[in-house]
């Protein structure tokens, strides 16, 4: 377990221990509790890696020749 000094306004220390003493517990474990909430947060990067990862594993079977041909593809009458 690592150890960390945090330096905050004397008032903020004040409501915290406040805080603390409300919950029954330290303001210690306040802070631990909080940098665990954020380390346990997904960020947006990991979010999309593990979307992506779903959707490649969905995907069973791909073949180039199933798409549609450029003819097809660019023509107008097929979209309307």
């Amino acid at each position: 377990m690592k150890n960390i000094t945090v330096s905050i306004e004397d008032d903020i220390y004040r409501r915290a221990r406040m805080k603390a003493a409300e919950q029954d517990t330290s303001v210690s474990a306040l802070v631990r509790q909080f940098l665990s909430d954020i380390a346990m947060i997904e960020t947006e990067a990991e979010r999309l890696r593990r979307e992506e990862a779903v959707l490649r594993a969905s995907v069973k079977l791909f073949r180039a020749g199933d798409r549609l041909s450029r003819d097809k593809l660019h023509d107008r009458s097929v979209r309307e």
